[in-house]
């Protein structure tokens, strides 16, 4: 062997041993060029402001897709504000899950539970009246009260509200109940000593305006009363936000969000 001679056991490769080491250098390639793809991808999406999602769309907030909706005569009415509007009191991840899944699926419930019956004719009042107390027909009386305090719920929200209420409903509300603190405080007793599932209300009965509360679907107009505006306080309207907090909740609500000018036009006082 001559000793001037590199010794090129290990630079010879043989064909295979070649391809194999070509095809190694491929793939490694290949997976830097995907995890830096990733890492583009994830930056782009993290200094995304939340702001340019679709705010109408319900699997833009909770970001599952979104069955078609149930034909039938009912339809989910379109909220009157957008998805981020109630931020910090109510967050676009809890609108998106209240709104787009819960409310919704009453309404795809109650279209299935209407189908091929009188209802399906009828005004949603009138299936509620209908309805209200006859134990075999508890799932279109449940679907129906739940998808009108829903809708009424959302026009009893308005971002930046609280505060004070217009002149003349003030005037009824001090009348009622001695000032307009007093009535904030009732609605939060209210709607905090609710056991379970429920909601609290303004409502007009009679000649004076009172708060009541409700369990599960049922609505203070099953009673002769007429709803003025109203707040939710079913788990699904606060828990991602403030889990068992619902006081918090409700003290937000009051506060920053009630639209009051929405129960004075339900009154029908300006």
């Amino acid at each position: 062997m001559d000793k001037n001679k590199p010794d090129d056991t290990h630079s010879h490769l043989t064909r295979r041993e070649l391809l194999l080491a070509t095809a190694g250098v491929a793939a490694l390639h290949t997976a830097a060029t995907a995890s830096a793809a990733d890492a583009a991808t994830a930056s782009a999406t993290a200094t995304t402001p939340p702001s340019t999602a679709a705010a109408a769309s319900p699997s833009a907030v909770t970001g599952a897709p979104v069955a078609p909706a149930v034909v039938g005569p009912f339809s989910l009415p379109a909220l009157p504000f957008a998805d981020a509007a109630l931020d910090p009191v109510i967050s676009a991840n809890t609108l998106g899950f209240h709104y787009g899944k819960h409310h919704r699926a009453y309404v795809d419930n109650l279209n299935k539970a209407v189908a091929g019956t009188p209802y399906a004719d009828m005004a949603l009042d009138k299936i509620i009246a209908a309805t209200y107390g006859v134990a075999d027909k508890s799932a279109v009386y449940n679907n129906a009260s739940q998808h009108w305090n829903h809708s009424f719920y959302w026009r009893s929200l308005r971002p930046q509200g609280g505060g004070e209420p217009p002149a003349a409903l003030r005037l009824k509300l001090e009348t009622s109940f001695g000032s307009v603190d007093a009535c904030r405080k009732e609605l939060l007793t209210a709607a905090t000593t609710e056991f379970g599932s429920g909601w609290a209300w303004l409502v007009q009965d009679g000649g004076r305006l009172a708060v009541v509360k409700t369990g599960n679907a049922d609505s203070p107009a099953s009673k002769g009363q007429r709803p003025l505006l109203t707040i939710d306080v079913w788990e699904h309207a606060y828990y991602l936000d403030y889990q068992n907090k619902r006081a918090d909740y409700v003290a937000g609500v009051i506060g920053k969000l009630l639209n009051w000018g929405f129960a004075a036009d339900n009154l029908g006082v300006a």
